[in-house]
């Protein structure tokens, strides 16, 4: 997908306000695993740690989030996933997050707390 200067972060093609800015300012919950995937995604790009620390399943959830300054994200890719939909009540995303010099690849758990998409943990995956 090419992105424009305004698409968001995320991958998808509305501008950033429209799309993972509303989830950070927190006018909206992102109703599915798979856009809490991309918001928190978009946080790292942005180094929104608040944001970050208040999706994180409180159970799970560290003191605090270190950013490496000089890491550089250049993308993301959503390669699949289960359940995370307005009914399911936990769910998985595989994902492909690229930086300057590599890439993470992961599979990440979610879960609702209090009806929101919470990050529970992640395995890596080669």
């Amino acid at each position: 997908m090419t992105m424009t200067a305004r698409s968001c972060p995320c991958g998808l093609p509305e501008a950033y306000e429209a799309c993972c800015g509303r989830f950070h300012a927190g006018a909206a919950a992102a109703p599915t695993a798979e856009r809490l995937m991309r918001s928190r995604y978009c946080a790292f790009v942005r180094q929104d740690g608040a944001y970050l620390l208040r999706t994180w399943h409180p159970r799970t959830r560290p003191a605090r989030i270190d950013f490496d300054p000089g890491m550089r994200w250049t993308g993301l890719e959503i390669l699949g996933g289960e359940a995370g939909s307005a009914f399911h009540s936990t769910g998985t995303v595989t994902f492909r997050a690229s930086y300057r010099g590599g890439s993470l690849h992961e599979r990440s758990r979610f879960e609702r707390v209090d009806g929101a998409w919470v990050y529970v943990d992640g395995e890596f995956l080669s």
